[in-house]
């Protein structure tokens, strides 16, 4: 499994990220295409709880992302 970004844009200053967890870069953006103009909940890495509506989204930004293991740390 691939974990992808998925940056919700309401305008210039606000938005919110999901991230999920799929096959291929196709198979997400299937996921987003499928739901359009719907309700998405979710709740995030800090618990916090989410619900909008893709029909008040302005953009909508895809991405692979690769998560960074930051209790490794590395001595010099």
């Amino acid at each position: 499994m691939k974990e992808f970004k998925i940056t919700y844009f309401f305008d210039e200053e606000h938005y919110i990220r999901r991230f999920i967890h799929v096959e291929s870069q196709e198979k997400a953006e299937a996921l987003i295409q499928s739901e359009r103009e719907q309700y998405v909940t979710f709740t995030d890495s800090r618990g916090i709880y989410h619900e909008l509506h893709t029909s008040n989204v302005r953009v909508i930004q895809i991405s692979e992302y690769h998560r960074i293991d930051k209790s490794k740390k590395t001595v010099n």
